[in-house]
């Protein structure tokens, strides 16, 4: 997956799960779509991030992001 962060055992990025809760999708939805996935494992996708984001790390901008 290119080198991004994946729920393991399975070839489904962090990313993805986080866009998908940010479009509204619920965790209910998301095992749905993705039926190797838990509520667990989303959560554990959530606190992998949140981790990943206080690390001291930055992120640049480009002028088009906004």
């Amino acid at each position: 997956m290119m080198g991004k962060p994946v729920v393991s055992g399975t070839r489904i990025t962090v990313e993805s799960i986080l866009e998908k809760l940010a479009a509204g999708e619920s965790k209910e939805q998301i095992v749905a779509e993705y039926p190797r996935l838990s509520e667990e494992s989303i959560l554990a996708a959530l606190g992998f991030a949140s981790k990943a984001l206080r690390a001291d790390v930055v992120y640049p901008v480009s002028a088009e992001a906004g």
